[in-house]
């Protein structure tokens, strides 16, 4: 039932419809996600705070929107993908990558510009913002939509559930692997390493955003340089010491998109197979089109709209192009992807053929990065759960505060939901959350390309 619903949410309409935003972004904006990378580059250096609004600095905005994107989607799904799409959903992610940072540098443009500020001080913006203030008051309702699946995408979906069990599945696999170790509970047999992780997490997880977003931003911007660097060096390792392999594995992911290596379903049922899968998860990894790291970038203290968008989008180059490629090269290389696992065994597996390390070192290592990336994604999504909740309801504190008790919750029940219907449950409220924002990214194209056009030519003179 749950997989059905799925299948249509993500089926060839919602793909289709990201990718024709993307694509219709692209060309109404020149191509500006290549043209203007190096100056989005130096925006992100100089890490700017110059606006009187705002909580947190551009480069502290984009940390809380990263923080909240590199995820397991960057191990467990990319993992995915390629045991189900073979190695040309790699390709598939790339062309995602690519549109979609036309669609991000969009979102995270509108968020600026139609940002508000709250009663009390602090900046309220996204998607619902620019949906009722951008598109007119008669588009409420489609921005309440978009609020309330954020809420749902945040407390079922991508912010605790698959992350949590991403989390306690790793740590198992390292320190029981056998399960030798375990107790009984609800009815089911789990490991002791399970539910102590469990436990932990959920403390960690607590003493974070009890602080709100000037806490996360604090944590992420202390965490999710050293993660990404940490990750980044361990697969730099894995591809220096198989430098050979890499040419022969870009030809593979190549012909695989294109079917020239007829896998399941001959040709033309392998590329949409391989499409589907790169496109949809790489989506589930950079978020482009979502509607979520526009929360994040509105808190940003800038005036300027368009540099708060040259800096977010890098937020997908960083994510899908260097990330997600180097855990897909490392798995293409060792052949990961063909030895009957799944989830995050793929990549162990890929880590511990490819490190000139003993294995448990590898498993390690792996696991550790796990444990950062998913920690610091329950993080960023309970900031942007809580803001769609926010809009729902005003500001209400007693309805805030029992709504971080009940993210707590669920990160503490998450270990215990079977991981199947995690991700289904995940991938449905997230399609359906992209819906709304689509919707206004299309209509407000016309503002977007018009406050670009005036940022530029400013800049000339």
């Amino acid at each position: 039932m749950l997989k059905a619903i799925d299948d249509f949410v993500w089926g060839v309409p919602l793909i289709v419809l990201i990718l024709a935003v993307g694509i219709f972004l692209t060309i109404r904006l020149r191509g500006l996600q290549i043209t203007k990378l190096p100056l989005a580059i130096k925006h992100m250096v100089a890490n700017e705070k110059n606006g009187e609004h705002g909580e947190v600095s551009s480069f502290g905005a984009l940390c809380t929107a990263l923080s909240a994107t590199i995820g397991t989607g960057n191990i467990v799904g990319v993992a995915t993908a390629l045991v189900a799409g073979g190695p040309g959903a790699l390709f598939w992610m790339w062309i995602a990558a690519l549109l979609g940072t036309a669609t991000k540098y969009s979102e995270c443009l509108l968020a600026i510009k139609y940002r508000v500020v709250a009663k009390d001080g602090h900046i309220v913006g996204g998607p619902f913002y620019y949906i009722e203030n951008g598109m007119g008051e008669k588009w409420k309702w489609l921005a309440k939509i978009f609020a309330f699946f954020g809420v749902g995408v945040g407390l079922l979906g991508i912010g605790t559930f698959t992350q949590i069990n991403g989390i306690t599945s790793a740590v198992n696999n390292f320190f029981d692997p056998q399960n030798t170790w375990t107790v009984e509970l609800f009815g089911r047999t789990y490991s002791w390493t399970v539910v102590i992780a469990g436990i932990i997490l959920t403390l960690c997880v607590a003493l974070v955003i009890i602080g709100g977003i000037k806490r996360i931003s604090t944590v992420a911007q202390v965490v999710v340089p050293f993660m990404a660097l940490l990750y980044v060096v361990v697969v730099l390792i894995i591809l220096f010491t198989h430098l050979s392999a890499i040419p022969g594995a870009i030809v593979e992911i190549v012909q695989s998109a294109f079917g020239l290596r007829a896998a399941a379903g001959g040709t033309l049922g392998s590329i949409l197979i391989a499409m589907q899968m790169g496109i949809a998860r790489g989506i589930f990894s950079n978020e482009a089109g979502l509607g979520s790291a526009p929360i994040a970038a509105a808190a940003a203290k800038t005036n300027e709209p368009v540099t708060q968008g040259l800096v977010s989008m890098l937020g997908t180059i960083i994510d899908t192009v260097i990330i997600c490629t180097m855990t897909g090269l490392s798995i293409v290389i060792t052949g990961a992807w063909d030895m009957g696992l799944e989830g995050v065994s793929v990549t162990t597996k890929a880590f511990q053929i490819g490190l000139p390390f003993p294995e448990q070192v590898a498993s390690f290592v792996l696991m550790l990065c796990l444990v950062f990336f998913a920690f610091t994604t329950i993080l960023g999504w309970n900031y942007y759960s809580e803001k769609c909740l926010e809009y729902l309801v005003g500001d209400k504190k007693a309805v805030l505060k029992g709504y971080r008790w009940l993210y707590i919750l669920a990160v503490f029940i998450g270990p215990f939901m079977t991981v199947s219907a995690v991700w289904t449950i995940a991938d449905i409220f997230n399609g359906l959350m992209a819906l709304p924002n689509l919707v206004a990214l299309v209509a407000l194209s016309g503002v977007v390309v018009a406050e670009t056009k005036k940022y530029f030519e400013k800049q000339r003179y």
